[in-house]
């Protein structure tokens, strides 16, 4: 069924109910007043899905950028939106699902005069599945979409992302919504009258706007980082982090703030912008994430130079050897393709990203520690003892190296604290030491430390 013949059908419907005083009557805000609107039956035939409707944007805006248009009114188009619709909230939609069936519609949507659903997709998705009802109740707008776009934008979004349905939203939708409208009024509005106009619309405070962009912002960055632009199906489940990024680099910028190390330049802000994508992409999140950069200077790598160098360093020297398969943007469903992509380079860097955080969140607690030696001291026994020393590898030439020269650090502090126990540590290991399970290959070099051993031990009784 084409417009006109939607516009045709519905107008009969208005006109046949001209003079029926029984039919349900609503309120809604339309041109800046309220007004007293007709709800009517229009038979589901005569109804097109909005494809741009705010709970599936992201969707539909990936899918175009794979080039896969949505022609709603086709049989295809009706049934990809309706997909799309019942997989935005499929355990929300299987509970509505039994409520229409049982007890009808209950919440009245809203049209335009040719059809174009603007508040009720979701309701009228569920009413062609289930089949029981032929009609969906709606108040129909006396204007087609193209006729008034920007009054339609202000009733959808204030209907669909008021206070009571803003929560039902996928995390996304808002974020890429608030730059939908955007991008629609700053044509006739300065940014600030459109910042306005949306917070209306929305149901939040201009500030809380802001925010969306400047979020939606740092999620088109991380989007072009990898080449996935316009794909925003690869923004879900990252929404968290996102919110902590940005607002990580919009205080960082210009080296004013006091939370990371000092000295820090735009370019090592750029840096960590950098390697909080890559700990997006594999989904790092909670306390792990915000140790690249989350509160006080003393709570995060950035807030060290040294720690941070260290960690900046080894991150990139990770991911400089992996190697990644080219984009196949003409995949069939390129969604499957980029996650496949992703868990693939998550699973490349997933051990050398856990260890990078756990060597630098160690150097982290022992910086904190560092006014509580015995703290600090004791956790080193703890994680030296829990070293399978049995285990064939601890006795490499490599770790005894690094096996000495931790033991060394604690010669030489003791020797700077107290001598008096260097030397009672050194006749203790002595005593130790049993002649008979000496090696062959040993002994004579075992003689000559001995001999130097006496040799100092008089020395240093003749000095003292």
């Amino acid at each position: 069924m084409n417009k006109e013949t939607r516009i045709k059908k519905i107008q009969e419907v208005i006109d046949k109910n001209k003079q029926n005083e029984n039919l349900l009557k609503q309120e809604i805000m339309w041109e800046g007043k309220l007004e007293m609107k007709t709800v009517y039956n229009i038979p589901l035939e005569y109804l097109i899905y909005n494809k741009y409707n705010g709970r599936i944007l992201s969707r539909t805006k990936s899918l175009e950028k794979q080039k896969h248009s949505i022609d709603a009114e086709t049989k295809e188009g009706k049934e990809k939106i309706e997909q799309l619709l019942w997989d935005s909230k499929e355990v929300r939609n299987k509970k509505t699902e039994k409520s229409i069936e049982a007890f009808g519609q209950q919440k009245v949507g809203i049209i335009t005069r040719d059809g174009i659903i603007i508040d009720g997709n979701r309701r009228a998705m569920l009413l062609n599945k289930i089949k029981k009802y032929d009609y969906f109740k709606a108040i129909v707008l006396p204007v087609t979409l193209e006729e008034s776009p920007i009054e339609i934008e202000k009733l959808e979004t204030t209907y669909q992302m008021g206070e009571d349905e803003k929560l039902r939203y996928n995390a996304i939708e808002k974020y890429l919504k608030a730059r939908e409208i955007l991008n629609k009024l700053k044509s006739n509005y300065s940014k600030d009258e459109a910042m306005a106009k949306i917070a209306e619309w929305m149901g939040e405070s201009v500030s809380t706007i802001k925010g969306y962009l400047d979020v939606f912002n740092t999620m088109d960055q991380y989007l072009r980082h990898y080449d996935y632009d316009g794909i925003y199906t690869q923004l879900d489940d990252r929404e968290d982090q996102f919110i902590s990024l940005t607002n990580w680099v919009d205080n960082f910028y210009g080296g004013n703030s006091r939370k990371p190390f000092g000295g820090y330049t735009d370019f090592d802000v750029d840096d960590l912008k950098a390697i909080a994508f890559d700990y997006i992409r594999v989904k790092y999140e909670g306390k792990e994430f915000r140790l690249l950069a989350h509160g006080m200077s003393e709570n995060h790598f950035f807030g060290n130079k040294e720690i941070w160098n260290s960690f900046s360093e080894a991150h990139f020297n990770q991911i400089s050897n992996v190697e990644e398969l080219e984009i196949n943007f003409d995949s069939p469903d390129l969604k499957r393709h980029l996650d496949d992509r992703d868990a693939k380079f998550k699973n490349l860097v997933k051990d050398d990203f856990q260890d990078n955080v756990d060597r630098h969140n160690q150097k982290l607690e022992y910086n904190r520690a560092a006014d509580k030696p015995e703290k600090g001291i004791k956790r080193s026994i703890e994680s030296f003892d829990s070293i399978n020393k049995g285990h064939k590898n601890f006795s490499n030439p490599e770790v005894q190296d690094l096996v000495e020269k931790l033991g060394n650090k604690v010669f030489d502090s003791l020797n700077r604290s107290s001598p008096t126990r260097i030397l009672s540590h050194i006749i203790s290991l002595l005593k130790n030491i049993e002649a008979s399970n000496i090696p062959e290959d040993e002994i004579e070099s075992l003689k000559e430390k001995t001999k130097e051993i006496q040799s100092l031990g008089y020395r240093l009784h003749k000095e003292l």
